[in-house]
């Protein structure tokens, strides 16, 4: 397989236009809370789908820094086409690394991705369960058959599941002795049932609605990972730079949105009494550096730790990806809320985009690990415990 699907090389430098053409449905997917196919469309015929396909694949395989300049392009334009694409090059990227799906399997999905967008994300959390960030294993159960597995139980907040391709379900066998693994099912497979639960503040379009599997089949070989209960089998909270950092650039995107609309509102708002644009007031100037303080060193903790990411020499250790998400959400939500706060009722309003950018970016801090987790790991890093929990 190695080559068999070459995949352009994304044009970094025309990301612009991406984003404008995702400004211009946003608003639509996000009232109306459908799919977003139109920006997912705009973003697989410039490539970005693929951009972290490994090059034994033929594809791009773009590093860490890369990405986040992608998902921050798509997340100024539409957060929620950013998310959903966010989760499929996180799986190449992977694969990319380390090689651990079946080689026919992995085939099948890049020769499918080679011509249309193909998406794909793992579907990990449970009702019960909550986060596997927190620790725990699936209660959801795969049932050997005659011809591979059959698959039950129920997820949470399975993202863009109703254009998902491929679901990476995380499950326990129900074998003497249990093992857990990802069973790799298709989106279009029997007894998939979509709850449309999803009625959220934010990212409204990125569809993550809960599902139900009813007796979902599989073939045998449809399996990632599969072993036995343990640590191995549970979520690294600290082994994740390269999702860590690019969901953070996701968000600094919108932040960069409202913080675009801000200043388009202050240059055109000309109140009567002024007599010339609000801009040139001390209180917008004073605000629009606040924003502009913020949003530039949280890019530059972003960007430069993914630089170095993708360099290699072991400086960059883990929790320093994960503090540098911590601050970069921080700072995206705070600059938001002070441009909401700046423009006042105008901010509040539901028809500029202000509105929409103040609650999609307050999904910042909710992506796993959140903030408590990853203090927990950057403080037993820093007192040298070794353990991100408490004893």
């Amino acid at each position: 397989m190695t080559g068999d699907f070459p995949f352009p090389v994304p044009d970094l430098s025309s990301l612009a236009s991406v984003t404008r053409r995702l400004a211009a449905t946003a608003a639509a997917y996000d009232r109306d809370g459908t799919f977003p196919a139109e920006g997912i469309r705009a973003a697989h015929e410039a490539g970005l789908l693929t951009a972290t396909v490994g090059e034994r694949y033929g594809g791009p395989a773009l590093g860490v820094a890369d990405t986040a300049r992608i998902l921050h392009a798509l997340g100024e334009g539409d957060p929620s086409v950013a998310l959903i694409a966010a989760m499929s090059l996180a799986v190449h990227r992977r694969q990319a690394m380390r090689p651990h799906w079946p080689e026919e399997l992995y085939g099948q999905v890049l020769a499918e991705a080679a011509s249309r967008p193909v998406l794909l994300n793992h579907v990990r959390v449970e009702p019960e369960l909550g986060s596997p960030a927190r620790g725990g294993l699936p209660s959801t159960v795969a049932r050997r058959t005659p011809d591979g597995w059959s698959l039950s139980g129920r997820k949470r907040f399975a993202t863009g599941v109703e254009g998902l391709d491929w679901l990476l379900v995380w499950a326990t066998t129900d074998e003497p002795t249990p093992r857990v693994g990802t069973f790799v099912v298709p989106g279009t497979a029997p007894g998939i049932e979509i709850t449309h639960r999803w009625d959220h503040l934010g990212l409204r379009a990125s569809g993550s609605h809960d599902i139900a599997l009813h007796d979902v089949e599989i073939p045998e070989g449809n399996v990632i990972d599969l072993a036995g209960h343990g640590a191995e089998a549970e979520q690294d909270n600290r082994a994740g730079a390269a999702l860590h950092l690019p969901l953070a650039a996701l968000y600094l995107g919108v932040a960069r949105a409202a913080q675009g609309y801000v200043h388009r509102f202050a240059h055109e708002r000309i109140p009567a009494n002024l007599g010339h644009p609000v801009a040139r007031t001390e209180r917008f100037r004073r605000v629009a550096g606040e924003i502009a303080l913020r949003l530039d060193l949280a890019e530059h903790l972003v960007f430069t730790g993914a630089e170095r990411v993708d360099g290699a020499d072991g400086s960059y250790a883990p929790e320093h990806a994960l503090g540098a998400r911590v601050l970069a959400d921080r700072h995206a939500t705070e600059a938001v809320a002070l441009g909401l706060r700046l423009l006042g009722n105008p901010g509040l309003s539901r028809d500029n985009p202000l509105e929409r950018h103040f609650r999609d970016v307050q999904c910042a801090p909710v992506h796993a690990p959140q903030e408590d987790t990853a203090l927990l790991a950057i403080g037993a890093a820093a007192l040298g415990t070794g353990s991100e929990r408490p004893t």
